[in-house]
């Protein structure tokens, strides 16, 4: 698809919203950047020996955090606050490595306006 304008009526309006950063991205970054934590967290128990205890319970909360990560970056973009490459990384076999990454980038990319933490009006 182009980013050609379709002709509604007498409107004309963009074909592809873009995705703006609001209150649920501020979001979406801390759960990603926490979700890290687990992961790297759970890498090093499962490194240890004789951690199975806290192997079990990083890896349920860190299973449990992906799962929750990868809806709230889906509430964000039908919110149109993050765009779907974000979900694009998460899903990737790198997690929630990717989702942290693709973040950066897109702050990186975009400029200042996804490192407000207030949608610009």
């Amino acid at each position: 698809m182009s980013d050609e304008p379709a002709v509604i009526g007498a409107q004309t309006r963009p074909v592809l919203r873009q995705a703006r950063p609001g209150p649920l991205f501020v979001w979406v970054k801390r759960a990603s950047y926490a979700e890290l934590a687990l992961f790297a967290g759970l890498l090093v128990v499962w490194l240890l020996p004789g951690l199975e205890g806290a192997t079990f319970v990083l890896g349920l909360s860190h299973g449990l955090g992906y799962i929750a990560l990868v809806l709230l970056i889906w509430a964000a973009i039908l919110r149109h606050e993050a765009p779907y490459t974000l979900l694009a990384a998460t899903l990737t076999p790198l997690g929630p490595v990717g989702s942290v990454i693709a973040i950066e980038v897109l702050e990186r990319r975009q400029g200042r306006a996804w490192n407000e933490t207030r949608p610009t009006p």
